[in-house]
């Protein structure tokens, strides 16, 4: 064989043993990488399981504390938190209620976890009778301008509670230059804002609307979130965020758009996190339940794949359960 037909370096002879192969990998997945949503409630005594999401629960206030300590003991360190507000109302005014559930939340793991780092998501979607994320016209139509001010005033709310950063989900037009002007003003200008700027009309988040009581009394919401047939659009909306203000950027879901958030990430270089939504979630639990595949395997991989694409930080509920596999294998 004649010299220097093949590449000198053979990666395959990296291959035989986990040691060996930990010295070449391109991507490391750990706990520090994972956000974990969490649902609180009105209430007291209660931890109702999600019956579409095995393992994920609503939580009342008295029993949010063993959740967080939980997490911490799995060396997770960002939780994201859902309210689901004991009243609706047509604008959804219980989103910045000064003792409204997530604000109460707030201050509970401020005051007994120190070290644990919260996000909130700010939409009115779980707060507003009709379960769109805006205020409606008479026909039924969000209305984007109108919205923005009940969406500050949700951020600057969390953000009085102890929030540390947040997170608009709704996809109103403008909203992120609202809000960080709203914030600034009101004496919050070091909270962060993760903007959800690359939000697909997916079918993926059918188990989440079962988790945070947000399910359209009518129509859907595709007329305020992306065709999924887009990806050039999902980098420009990531794009005119960051020229709003924005701190991070996201995808949502990961699986389906791991093109969309590798673009996203390359075009933007800004941080960038990903979504591992309710439906992903729930279809590994149950071919999982099903013995149809290898949980842990096919999780870490999962994961795997989202931060190769090109994510800094992964929202995931499996994180709890990713964190203690990751300690594992490492022990």
């Amino acid at each position: 064989m004649e010299y220097g037909k093949f590449p000198q370096y053979r990666p395959r002879r990296m291959r035989d043993g986990e040691l060996a192969r930990q010295m070449i990998r391109e991507t490391e997945l750990s706990a520090k990488d994972f956000i974990y949503p969490l649902f609180v409630k009105p209430g007291t005594g209660r931890r109702d399981e999600i019956p579409s999401m095995p393992g994920v629960f609503q939580v009342s206030l008295d029993m949010l504390m063993p959740e967080i300590e939980e997490l911490l003991d799995c060396g997770v360190h960002y939780v994201l938190l859902f309210g689901i507000p004991a009243e609706k109302d047509e604008i959804g005014s219980s989103a910045w209620d000064e003792h409204g559930v997530v604000q109460e939340a707030c201050r509970i793991i401020r005051k007994n976890a120190p070290e644990m780092y919260i996000i909130c998501d700010v939409c009115m979607c779980e707060y507003t009778s009709h379960g769109h994320c805006g205020k409606l016209d008479e026909n039924g139509y969000v209305m984007n301008d109108e919205t923005l001010e009940l969406l500050a005033n949700e951020a600057v709310s969390f953000a009085q509670a102890g929030a540390h950063m947040v997170a608009p989900s709704d996809m109103m037009d403008g909203r992120i230059g609202y809000m960080r002007h709203a914030l600034d003003d009101a004496g919050f200008s070091n909270v962060p804002i993760m903007s959800y700027s690359t939000k697909y009309a997916s079918g993926f988040y059918g188990p989440f609307r079962d988790a945070a009581d947000s399910t359209p009394a009518f129509g859907d919401r595709r007329a305020y979130q992306m065709d999924p047939a887009n990806a050039l659009e999902g980098v420009r909306e990531a794009m005119y965020d960051i020229a709003e203000g924005a701190d991070l950027v996201m995808v949502k879901p990961a699986l389906p758009y791991l093109d969309v958030l590798s673009a996203v990430k390359r075009e933007t270089q800004f941080p960038t996190v990903a979504y591992n939504v309710s439906g992903e979630y729930s279809m590994v639990k149950a071919a999982a339940q099903n013995g149809w595949i290898d949980e842990k395997r096919v999780v870490l991989e999962l994961l795997t794949s989202i931060k190769r694409a090109g994510a800094d930080m992964i929202i995931t509920y499996h994180a709890k359960e990713a964190a203690r596999w990751l300690a594992q294998s490492r022990a």
